[in-house]
């Protein structure tokens, strides 16, 4: 096995095996609107916007409902997969040489439950042409809402998938991606957002389900990455925590989670009285759907009723603004939530870092991050270190959020394509 030096390495060419067929070099045309899908200015479409050919949101799709009672069987495995066409962009002007599948999978909730959540599994259009079988991104969104029609699978369909551009670039490696929508986004139920311990099995789950997949032709003996960013980050984070015991047969080869939010108690703290503390009860809400024990619904004051109302069908940017400057004694009749015992009790469980990983890690961070503030990540790292994980850790120099994912998502894919191809990463512990 080779190892990664130390020194900052010269650009490489990429390998031949490694290129797109000719078709799928249009997808590289996302590249160009990074920026704006980025900040989420982008938001998904309703069916009458996307034209009156466009799919039905999920409230209104019955392949989201899962069988009640599910059936029994296995994390990862299908309950029904659909073909389906996505598209580059809301006007459907460019091709997309992929085959895309949705996916209706079993995975396991925060509390240990069996639910039904559903995926997009991209296929490029050309066959895998380098050594082995075709590698297998499991990818996790950021953040994208909690209504049910923020989905990406949803938004993958109307051409308003804010992270497309990052998909692109995996898809023009020749790897096969999966998207999870998480828990209770498309499907039924309002989505557990910010909640590691539900986001984790939904990530590994969709691995397992797209090498299952009819008719993609992925191995179960694959090589499989996790990346994500944010929300995305915390979900991959997670999951790399729980491979070795909830997934242990995939062959995870590196996970690269950037803009953490490990530590959900100081990333609140961080953000009261901050532009974008709809965030912040967004993950209330997340959490308290994850779990029926901690005060929620019943400590809620008039407004934070009318704001949470609000909030439940909300995207990105809704979602974001939708509190702004609060704190969460505006919303609540309760003078310090966070010390109520259940809700220290449930925070604890989704704090990062608390059992090494088996996989190498490439954690990244802005430190200029203005919603996870630089040292949660930091302080991520040095746990994964004293659990004798392998991490290697990049600062990027004064990057605020967006700027952190624009910078280290497309550097986390390249990381993966290395780990992909058998290079030992450098350890920053």
């Amino acid at each position: 096995m080779r190892s990664e030096p130390r020194r900052r390495p010269r650009r490489r060419r990429r390998l031949q095996h490694r290129k797109p067929a000719a078709a799928i070099t249009a997808l590289g045309l996302l590249l160009s609107l990074l920026p704006g899908l980025l900040l989420g200015l982008v938001v998904p479409a309703t069916g009458a916007a996307a034209g009156a050919e466009g799919p039905p949101p999920p409230s209104e799709d019955p392949f989201y409902t899962p069988p009640e009672p599910l059936p029994d069987g296995e994390p990862g495995e299908v309950l029904r997969q659909r073909e389906v066409d996505v598209r580059a962009e809301p006007f459907g002007v460019l091709d997309v040489p992929v085959r895309a599948w949705q996916l209706l999978y079993r995975s396991t909730s925060a509390t240990g439950e069996d639910n039904a959540v559903s995926a997009t599994l991209l296929l490029p259009g050309s066959g895998w042409s380098g050594d082995g079988d075709r590698p297998l991104l499991s990818y996790a969104v950021g953040t994208h809402g909690i209504g049910d029609h923020c989905a990406p699978s949803y938004a993958l369909r109307t051409g308003t998938e804010q992270e497309a551009a990052l998909l692109a670039q995996a898809l023009s490696k020749g790897w096969a991606v999966v998207v999870t929508d998480y828990e209770g986004l498309g499907t039924p139920g309002t989505h557990t957002y910010a909640t590691g311990r539900a986001e984790g099995p939904a990530v590994l789950d969709a691995a397992r389900a797209a090498q299952r997949a009819d008719g993609a032709g992925l191995s179960a003996g694959g090589p499989v990455g996790i990346a994500g960013y944010s929300q995305g980050g915390q979900a991959a984070a997670f999951a790399a925590e729980l491979h070795p015991r909830y997934a242990p047969e995939l062959d995870l080869v590196g996970a690269a989670p950037g803009g953490v939010p490990a530590d959900l108690v100081e990333v609140a703290e961080f953000n009261e009285r901050g532009p974008a503390f709809g965030l912040v009860l967004g993950a209330a809400l997340g959490l308290a759907n994850a779990y029926q024990d901690v005060p929620f619904e019943e400590i809620l004051n008039d407004r934070g009723e009318r704001t949470v109302q609000r909030i439940e069908q909300a995207c990105t940017a809704e979602l974001g603004s939708a509190a702004p400057f609060g704190a969460l004694t505006d919303y609540t009749t309760m003078d310090d939530p966070l010390n109520d015992p259940a809700w220290q009790e449930r925070l604890a469980e989704n704090r990062a870092g608390q059992h090494a990983p088996q996989a190498p890690l490439l954690l990244y961070h802005g430190t200029l991050d203005e919603l996870i503030p630089y040292s949660v990540g930091r302080q991520l790292r040095d746990r994964y270190c004293e659990l004798g994980a392998g991490v290697q850790w990049t600062a990027i120099p004064l990057a605020e959020h967006i700027g952190g994912v624009a910078v280290g998502g497309p550097m986390a894919l390249e990381w993966l394509d290395r780990r992909f191809a058998g290079v030992q990463p450098r350890d920053s512990c």
